[in-house]
């Protein structure tokens, strides 16, 4: 009876520290984050406060740069990262920006730019 126990408080002792992988889900392109272009990027609103979603478009999966530039043309952020083919939804954080108007771009490993739009920090 002992032997029997002792199973059933180690086997539910080993179930309960089993580690469970969850894969979170990839967030799909809205249709506000839709981009019909093979290539490109799109934001979520063109008015941030914080933070936007943007959808970044690419042919094929490569390394990619995102470059936002103030009024003056002048780089204020930039950030690479590796995005697969087709879209991949990505957050821009802007908290630490002034308020004002931006561009941001989206370059190649070969600093082609691939895409831009423009957005206003409030």
């Amino acid at each position: 009876m002992k032997k029997i126990c002792l199973i059933a408080v180690t086997a539910i002792l080993f179930m309960g520290c089993t580690k469970t992988d969850f894969v979170a889900p990839q967030p799909t392109a809205g249709s506000e984050l839709k981009i019909n272009s093979t290539v490109g990027i799109k934001l979520q609103s063109p008015f941030v406060i914080n933070e936007v979603a943007m959808n970044v478009k690419s042919e094929t999966a490569q390394t990619v740069t995102i470059k936002i530039f103030d009024i003056a043309n002048k780089v204020v952020s930039k950030e690479t990262m590796s995005v697969k083919a087709g879209d991949n939804i990505v957050k821009v954080y802007t908290a630490a920006l002034p308020s004002s108007a931006y561009r941001i771009g989206l370059f190649d490993a070969s600093n082609k730019m691939l895409a831009i739009t423009d957005f206003n920090k409030i």
